[in-house]
Order: C-alpha cells, then sequence, then structure tokens
C-alpha cells in the first residue's frame, strides 16, 4: 500500500503515541498490587502493543517511546493514585481519536484501533477500587469546611487584628481545634452509616484534609507582613485549592468540573468577605485596637 509522506509522518506520531502507553501501562501493572487490577492493565498492556505493531506495517519503522510522557504519567499515578492517572492519561487517547478521523478511509485497520481504544476506557472505569476514592466524601467534608471556616476566620481576625502572627497564632489553634472536631464528628457519623466505609479511617482523611488545607491559608502570615497581603494570598490559595481539587474529582471521577468549582470558590470566598465585614464592625463598636 503507497502512502505519502504526510501521512507516513503522522503514523509514526500514532505509532510513538502507542508504545509510550505501552510502557506506561505496563509499569503501572507491574507496580499495582491488586491482581484483578493488575490482569486488566495487562491486557491493555498487550492491546497496545498490538496498536503499535499494526501502524508499523505501514510506516516500516521502529520508534522509540516520549520517554518524558512515559515517566510524567507514571509518577501521576502513583501520587495522585492510579485512577486519576490512567484517567487522565484516557483523556489525552481521546485527542488522538479525534486524530485518527482524519484517515478513515485510507486505512484499513483504523476502525478497529478505534474500538479497541473506546474498549480501553470501559475497562478502566470497572477496573479500579481505589480507597482514595472510597473515602473521597470524607476528604471533601475536610477541605471544604476548612475553607469556609478558615477563609472567614482569618478575614474577620484579619481586620480585628492586624497582627499577622496574631493572626497566625489565632488561625492555627482554631484551625486544629476545628480538624480534631470534625475528625471526630465524621468517625460517629461513618460508624452510624455501616456503609463498609472504616469510621477511623474516614476520621483520618477528614481530620489530614482539615490539617493540610489549614496549612496553606495559614502560610501567608507566616511569610509576609502585611496583613491585607497576607489576605489576598490566602485567598488566592483557597481557589487554587479549590480549582485543583475539583479537577481532580472531575477526572478521576467522570464528574463536571465548572459548577463544583463555582459553588465551592462563591462559598468560601463569600463567607470571606462577609467575615471580613464583620470584623470591621466589632473592631469599631468595640473600640478594641491591637
Amino acid at each position: 500500500m503507497e502512502l505519502d509522506q504526510k501521512l507516513i509522518d503522522q503514523i509514526i506520531i500514532f505509532q510513538r503515541d502507542e508504545i509510550t502507553e505501552h510502557h506506561i501501562y505496563r509499569r503501572l501493572a507491574a507496580a499495582i498490587k491488586s491482581p484483578e487490577n493488575k490482569k486488566v492493565l495487562q491486557r491493555i498492556v498487550e492491546d497496545e502493543l498490538r496498536h503499535y505493531q499494526k501502524w508499523q506495517r505501514y510506516s516500516q519503522q521502529d520508534v522509540t517511546p516520549y520517554r518524558w510522557r512515559a515517566w510524567w504519567y507514571y509518577w501521576i499515578s502513583r501520587v495522585f493514585g492510579i485512577t486519576f492517572g490512567i484517567k487522565l492519561l484516557e483523556r489525552a487517547e481521546k485527542s488522538a481519536e479525534a486524530n485518527y478521523g482524519h484517515f478513515q478511509g485510507q486505512i484499513p485497520d483504523l476502525e478497529a484501533i478505534i474500538a479497541d481504544e473506546n474498549k480501553h476506557e470501559a475497562a478502566l472505569i470497572a477496573m479500579v477500587d481505589e480507597e482514595r476514592l472510597q473515602y473521597v466524601g470524607s476528604i471533601v467534608l475536610g477541605l471544604n469546611d476548612a475553607l469556609v471556616e478558615l477563609t472567614g476566620g482569618l478575614a474577620g481576625l484579619t481586620l480585628a487584628l492586624q497582627n499577622t502572627q496574631l493572626i497566625a497564632l489565632s488561625g492555627l489553634i482554631m484551625g486544629i481545634a476545628a480538624a480534631l472536631s470534625m475528625g471526630a464528628s465524621e468517625y460517629l457519623s461513618t460508624k452510624a452509616e455501616k456503609m463498609g466505609r472504616k469510621p477511623l479511617r474516614s476520621s483520618i482523611y477528614t481530620s489530614a484534609a482539615y490539617v493540610v488545607t489549614v496549612i496553606a491559608l495559614i502560610l501567608p502570615y507566616l511569610l509576609i507582613e502585611n496583613h491585607f497581603i497576607c489576605l489576598a494570598c490566602t485567598l488566592v490559595v483557597a481557589v487554587l485549592i479549590i480549582a485543583l481539587f475539583n479537577y481532580y474529582i472531575s477526572v478521576a471521577r467522570d464528574e463536571p468540573f465548572r459548577r463544583p468549582f463555582m459553588e465551592m470558590a462563591g462559598v468560601s470566598l463569600g463567607v470571606a468577605a462577609f467575615s471580613f465585614a464583620l470584623g470591621y464592625l466589632i473592631r469599631m463598636f468595640l473600640g478594641v485596637e491591637v
């Protein structure tokens, strides 16, 4: 079959994508502990190699994988969970499928390759039963409460105290106490639900999410002297945390990003604005100067 050079160049790109994904899935299959998940990943490893070999018949060339991409997706999966990593990789494969459409009719095996790619996603969705996704509700609880309560509390304290060290100390005490309280509440709530989740583990996820958020929000007050700049930095950090967390959930659980992000950001910033005004009024009426 005679192919023009432009088509061959594009086939080589497809070929490198397939061999790169073959290496990613192979490394993940070697690292994963679940026997069932390992079997599914191994099947996908074989599929990706078969796709590579099909493209090779047209290009008549051997190509090497994108090493940096293989490294990147492997470690993304190791750090943020295999579900997030492979779903992110599948999103990249969807863009490749869109490119395949330009060559339909020119390459006989194209439809079979696309059908295999679609099977991958269905298999992956049913494949992973990851602990961190089972407890995502506990993480959301800790994260959301910390964002709403602490951004509001820090905004009020910023105007009431106007001293970065006092604000940081007050916020830290308030945050740690609230984290322990939230953890205890989540423990009792999960124990009462009897839904299969472990109460202690739910409590730890909630408290950990709360404490990490508290540290991130208070950090500007420990590094910067101007309390108004500190508050602005804290609000920016809060929005970034909300954006990153909602992006993670949108990828790992195939949920929309925009609406949950806007809701969480709106609530957190709204409470912060209200608390800032409240701090001003309390300071004005009580006549307290720090």
